[in-house]
């Protein structure tokens, strides 16, 4: 059997781009202050759909990709469920953050840097509606096509820069229409030699995903992090997102006793051992 030189070639080319930690960083694409210009191209791994949708979990200490993306089980969103099925506030909140995150991505061309390859940018809800209005809009076209698609503007400023609580970003759809480049080559690299979205995230088993949960409701002195809370009550208290724009009223530290805080403690303990070890 010949060697395929093709396929090592782009194993090379996955293993050049990877840091330390195995993710192939310099593939994810953020706008910097100002303005750039971008261009959406197919996917190559689902050529009808440029919009790839992952799931995450972002309270564990580190970024997650979580098994539900895939359809598969996975034991935090298990005792999410858990916890908001139960009927009181305070489980609803925990199970409410900690469920995993939905993250989208799209494949683009950045101009002006069209050596770099194909990179991936990745957004919320916000950024994703308003892509979506555009690429079901009939006046612009399929804006992803290589020979008559378009160009996008973004803008992003910070929140000091905007006069806001959070940074903006405003998207804008080039009038004209245009070629991907004009190099025949260049666009069949562009559309074939991509990395798969899935290569830069590791998926941990449902054991590993559970042992994570267990360590994170019950950290030791020496492993707990600003990402490991201390009891059930400061979890409630402090909730956090990875998104700028979802927020939540925490409330105030003296409603809750020290007898309330262990009792809540006991009940998310009693719910995950009747999840997982009944």
């Amino acid at each position: 059997m010949a060697i395929n030189l093709d396929l090592l070639k782009k194993k090379l080319t996955q293993l050049e781009t990877a840091n330390q930690k195995g993710e192939k960083v310099d593939v994810l694409w953020k706008p910097e202050a100002g303005t750039s210009i971008i261009r959406i191209v197919p996917y190559q791994f689902d050529k009808e759909n440029p919009f790839i949708e992952l799931k995450f979990h972002y309270e564990f200490g580190k970024q997650m990709l979580s098994p539900s993306t895939f359809g598969r089980p996975d034991p935090i969103v298990d005792f999410a469920s858990k916890l908001k099925s139960t009927g009181k506030k305070e489980d609803w909140s925990l199970g409410r953050k900690i469920e995993p995150k939905m993250r989208i991505y799209v494949p683009i061309i950045v101009r002006g840097r069209e050596a770099e390859g194909v990179k991936f940018w990745g957004f919320g809800n916000t950024v994703y509606k308003e892509l979506l209005g555009y690429l079901a809009d009939p006046d612009y076209g399929d804006i992803t096509d290589p020979t008559s698609g378009r160009d996008l503007t973004i803008e992003y400023k910070s929140a000091e820069e905007a006069g806001t609580t959070y940074p903006t970003t405003t998207i804008r759809v080039k009038p004209n229409a245009s070629n991907l480049t004009e190099d025949e080559a260049k666009v069949t690299q562009f559309l074939e030699s991509q990395t798969e979205i899935t290569d830069l995230y590791s998926e941990l088993s449902y054991d590993e995903l559970k042992s994570v949960l267990e360590g994170w409701l019950n950290p030791t002195d020496e492993g707990n992090n600003s990402g490991q809370p201390q009891s059930t009550s400061q979890q409630t208290l402090s909730p956090s997102t990875p998104s700028s724009t979802v927020t939540e009223t925490a409330q105030p530290v003296a409603q809750t006793t020290t007898t309330d805080s262990t009792k809540k403690t006991d009940d998310v303990a009693a719910a995950f051992d009747d999840l997982f070890n009944n």
